[in-house]
Formats: structure tokens, sequence, C-alpha cells
């Protein structure tokens, strides 16, 4: 599993290092993402539709669980957002079987699926994945932590993190 840290002074920065990230990103790509409330996991997904191209406002699909962006062609799209959130499945007895239920698994082969809390729930979607571990300081700032599971995901993350600032 390659990691890699990175720390953003403010959300502007979370939204860009989402964009930067979607650079990255391929079909049947799943991305999890954890963290507190208020630690800037839908600003990143914001960033990561931005950098996609994808139709929509991104906002937090907490009590819909899932929206489905898909690219806009104006906006130089090329994949499609599945943007989920299981925080309301995080209480079931098995929060798994009710992902199964959403049929992410559907869409995961030709979009790029984020899952916010999704950790320990969701890995099972894809035969790789991406988790990232987000949380906020005091002074507004994020420590990002990027751990790539599978696939090609350690030439990926070198990759982005040769162009981040504050990267380690």
């Amino acid at each position: 599993m390659t990691q890699i840290r990175v720390r953003l002074a403010e959300l502007g920065q979370t939204h860009e290092f989402g964009r930067r990230l979607a650079g990255l990103l391929c079909p049947g790509d799943l991305v999890v993402l954890t963290g507190p409330l208020g630690a800037g996991k839908t600003a990143l997904v914001q960033g990561i539709g931005a950098g996609l191209g994808v139709r929509g406002e991104i906002t937090s699909p907490t009590f819909v669980i899932a929206r489905v962006h898909p690219p806009d062609a104006a906006r130089g799209g090329r994949l499609t957002l599945v943007h989920a959130d299981a925080y309301r499945l995080g209480a079931a007895t098995d929060p798994r079987a009710e992902i199964d239920d959403l049929d992410l698994d559907a869409d995961v082969d030709d979009s790029v699926t984020v899952v916010e809390w999704g950790e320990g729930m969701v890995e099972q979607l894809a035969d790789a994945h991406l988790l990232i571990r987000m949380t906020r300081a005091d002074d507004d700032s994020r420590e990002v932590e990027l751990a790539g599971s599978g696939a090609d995901w350690p030439t990926r993350l070198t990759t982005l993190d040769s162009g981040v600032v504050g990267a380690s």
C-alpha cells in the first residue's frame, strides 16, 4: 500500500487538490473518504467533480445516499462521477448489505465512485481503491492521507505527490 500525506492550509486548497486528483482518476476507480464532520470531504469531491467536468452541483448526498453526475461535454467532461455517502448506513446492523442494495457496483466499471464515510463498507465494490483520510486542525488547515490499495495506485500517487505542495 502506497501512502502520501498532504497538508492543505485552507478549504480552497482542498478543492484545488480534488481537481488535481481528478486528473489521475480512471473509469472503475473507487475512492473512499473518511474523516470527521467538517474535515472537507465534500469540498474535496467538489474539486474532483470540477476536475472531471461533470454536470450538476456537488453537494453532500447524506439524505439521498447517492448522486450520479454525468460528464458535461461543454466543461470537457470525461467520466461520470457517482458520489455516495454511507454516513446514515453506518448505524445499520450490516451496512455492507445496504451498500449492496444501492447497486453502486453497477456503475463502478464505467465511472469514478467516491464514497464519503465508506471505510470498512465499500472496499468490496472494486479490486482496488484509494482511501483518503482527512482531518481538520483548529487553524482550519486539513491533513490529508492518501493510501492506494491495489492496481497501479503506487505509480499514480507518486505522480500526484510530485506536484503537490506540502506532500510528504
